[in-house]
């Protein structure tokens, strides 16, 4: 106990001798990724000088560029400042991809901010954790698809690269060549690819097996979406469900038990004569729905491969587990994998960055506060309003203050 306080205490003293030197500077830290899977950063050399030029210092951990292609010497030549991890978590903003860790949170400066992904409705004991720091805490994943919020949007950008990345992988791992070969020897039929869900990395993945010369079929239980996937190339699987709906934001609602048996019934078909199934279908803030099951996966050819892009959310199909590689009794191939983005770190590094830079410029200019108190969740402002989860030494978020409250009863 004494130990955590005085760390506390030491990390408080930081920051309150740094604003003393530099009152009008907000320190920025950019740390390296803790999770082995995540190859990305949340901020690249070239938008160092955006941040500066709206009154920040960042400051980076030394080696926290290098997994997607980024060296010391290019954030150090961009403006940054290399630093301690140490140093670089206690910083007044920290930009990452990924949540942090319980423990980095108690290393966080009380008042300071921290935005990443934090997957809010599923992490209740770090946000509460954070609340606890008085960490002004922003959710990329909760960035509301609104017009003015589109270059903001991590989750519609990150997906898009996770879309491009399954297809690449289920090219490479598949036992059927993508596009029809025809040589002296013979003709090869094209690969056959079922996409369930066409999201941003539904269409993403359609697009990119179109190109690669698949055949492809989707299914989406919003009906006003088959328009986009005809345009890609692909063939929609019609299905009737009744009524569906999107949410405002433009997701996919949960669908009723009754619904899911007759989309697994539609879909059943379909997935017994394809060669690639690669599932995207998630409902937000809640657990993926399970929409393959062993009795569909047992009619898939041996050889066949099922990519589950939802095992971060508890995964589509049954089976998969995440990172490790399932063949079914009949010989199907079941994949969960995570970090999708991952696999084209430097682009997906890119976008996020983008991102942030844009989010965090916009939550500045959206305050009326001239000391630099951003961003405020009580506000008139959409963003911050939907974005910001703790603040103040408390949970802010009415949406996610809902959730908590459910999940009590």
């Amino acid at each position: 106990m004494a130990e955590t306080l005085a760390h506390s205490l030491s990390v408080t003293l930081r920051a309150f001798f740094r604003q003393m030197v530099a009152p009008h500077t907000m320190r920025v830290g950019i740390p390296a990724e803790s999770h082995p899977r995540e190859a990305r950063v949340a901020l690249v050399p070239a938008n160092v000088a955006k941040l500066t030029d709206i009154g920040c210092s960042v400051y980076v951990e030394s080696g926290a560029g290098n997994a997607a292609g980024f060296t010391d010497d290019e954030f150090r030549s961009a403006g940054a400042h290399l630093d301690s991890r140490a140093e670089v978590l206690s910083s007044d903003l920290v930009l990452r991809v990924s949540a942090p860790s319980l423990d980095e949170t108690r290393q966080m400066a009380s008042g300071a901010r921290q935005i990443s992904f934090l997957d809010p409705f599923r992490q209740r004991d770090l946000i509460e954790a954070l609340a606890k720091q008085g960490v002004t805490a922003v959710s990329m994943e909760m960035i509301p698809r609104i017009t003015v919020a589109q270059k903001m949007d991590a989750l519609s950008s990150q997906a898009s690269f996770a879309g491009y990345a399954a297809v690449l992988l289920a090219a490479e791992r598949s036992s059927k060549f993508f596009p029809m070969m025809m040589t002296p020897a013979g003709t090869i039929a094209p690969a056959r690819v079922f996409v369930i869900g066409a999201g941003v990395a539904g269409l993403q993945a359609i697009a990119t097996a179109k190109r690669l010369g698949a055949r492809i079929e989707a299914f989406d239980t919003r009906p006003e979406v088959k328009e986009q996937v005809e345009s890609l190339g692909g063939k929609f699987i019609e299905i009737d469900l009744g009524d569906t709906e999107s949410t405002e934001q433009g997701y996919a609602k949960a669908l009723t038990p009754e619904q899911i048996a007759l989309q697994r019934q539609g879909q059943a078909e379909v997935i017994a004569r394809s060669d690639v199934v690669i599932t995207t279908a998630q409902v937000f803030g809640r657990s993926a729905p399970r929409i393959v099951t062993s009795q569909m996966l047992a009619n898939m050819k041996p050889g066949s491969l099922v990519i589950d892009m939802a095992v971060d959310t508890g995964g589509n199909v049954e089976g998969t587990e995440a990172n490790k590689e399932v063949v079914t009794e009949q010989g199907a191939i079941l994949l969960g994998i995570t970090h999708l983005p991952s696999r084209i770190a430097r682009d997906a590094s890119l976008m996020y960055s983008n991102n942030l830079v844009n989010l965090i410029a916009h939550l500045k200019e959206a305050s009326a506060d001239e000391a630099g108190a951003w961003p405020q969740p009580g506000g008139d402002d959409e963003i911050a309003a939907r974005s910001v989860i703790t603040h103040a030494g408390k949970i802010v978020n009415e949406q996610i203050l809902a959730h908590y409250a459910s999940d009590n009863k």
